[in-house]
């Protein structure tokens, strides 16, 4: 059955509803007490604030009001061989606070925010270790519903081009396909080769956009968007594994050659003690590495500073209303100037992740000059 437009669009909007509405009915069951940063005599913790929207979490926190908090919960799904499979939404942990079902969500230690086992007593089972977690947290439902607006774009604009391979670009077509040109003309092809990019081209559009749009949603403060997708090490770690097995399993015979017994060095240096063949292997490691660094780090960085602005009005309003006041306005201005900042450093990121995968693909396809 041929599905048009506006029947995606109808199936959207429906998706959209159900998860608000399941998400506003969750909302009575987390109005839990303070956390514990809203200590009062504690005062305002800028570190806990800061890392606690750029953190991944079980709950969706939408909004505090009057030292209450209202949160969405999440599925969470653990799997152990003493209790096997473990289905419940996280409200039963009560912002972390309860136990539940012999788990709880660990507040302290390296396993800060990581669920773990516990015993009668609500102590941490060390012997039992961690059961394997396949929850649905903020990051996984926020990367959800941006593989949802993805699709519904691209199925949009490719049933557009189906229609009218030759028609004036229109609505989202035209803002799109400048930048679809913009991949393949000056990222693709320049990078991978006139001859071998075509097969790569499915992989590098979806790099860049999926990048492009999480970094771009993580920008605005509303839910199902705001969450910190392209901060998290995990997703960049991801990311980065692709780009390596895209890079390695399409490596030709001189691009390995070229690591196990790279020309124009010295004998000495090669054998016996395999010196250069050491630092080359190494380096096929440290490239995805570094790709996964640089993403997580801008990303996270500009989520801090924004974050680092807006602390400042609570840390001088805690010392004086007359400083509070005063620093409003510039940390507000600060605000907004960083912000926009990474509107652009969230395409610069998409566009830097997705030339340096290009270019580690090229030099691994082309041909021995």
């Amino acid at each position: 059955m041929k599905i048009y437009i506006t029947d995606r669009v109808n199936l959207t909007a429906k998706i959209v509803i159900v998860i608000a509405v399941a998400g506003i009915s969750g909302l009575s069951d987390l109005n839990a007490g303070p956390r514990e940063n809203d200590d009062p005599g504690k005062g305002f913790e800028p570190g806990s604030f800061i890392f606690d929207h750029i953190a991944d979490s079980y709950e969706w926190h939408v909004f505090s009001f009057r030292g209450t908090h209202y949160s969405i919960p999440l599925p969470v799904i653990l799997f152990c061989r003493e209790s096997g499979l473990n289905i419940f939404m996280s409200n039963k942990f009560d912002h972390g606070y309860s136990s539940y079902n012999s788990f709880k969500i660990e507040n302290e230690g390296p396993d800060k925010g990581s669920i773990v086992r516990v015993n009668s007593n609500g102590e941490t089972c060390d012997e039992s270790g961690k059961p394997l977690d396949f929850s649905i947290t903020k990051n996984v439902l926020a990367m959800f519903f941006s593989v949802m607006v993805t699709l519904l774009i691209f199925l949009t604009i490719g049933k557009r081009y189906r229609e009218e391979p030759s028609g004036v670009p229109k609505g989202i077509q035209s803002f799109f396909e400048p930048l679809i040109m913009f991949v393949i003309d000056d990222i693709a092809k320049p990078a991978i080769g006139e001859k071998k990019y075509k097969p790569f081209l499915p992989y590098i559009l979806t790099l860049f956009f999926f990048i492009w749009i999480n970094n771009m949603l993580g920008l605005i403060p509303i839910f199902p968007m705001g969450a910190n997708v392209t901060g998290n090490i995990s997703v960049t770690m991801g990311l980065a594994l692709t780009s390596f097995i895209a890079i390695n399993f399409s490596g030709n015979k001189k691009y390995w050659g070229h690591i196990l017994n790279p020309p124009g060095i010295p004998a000495f240096l090669k054998f016996p003690l395999p010196l250069m063949q050491i630092i080359e292997i190494v380096g096929v490691f440290t490239k995805p590495f570094v790709l996964m660094i640089r993403l997580f780090a801008n990303i996270t960085a500009g989520h801090i500073i924004t974050m680092g602005f807006f602390s400042l009005i609570f840390i001088f309003g805690e010392r004086s209303p007359f400083f509070g006041y005063g620093i409003t306005g510039v940390s507000v201005l600060f605000g907004i100037f960083i912000t926009f900042l990474e509107f652009l450093v969230a395409l610069i990121q998409a566009y830097v992740f997705t030339l340096l995968t290009s270019l580690f693909i090229g030099a691994a396809v082309s041909d021995e000059h």
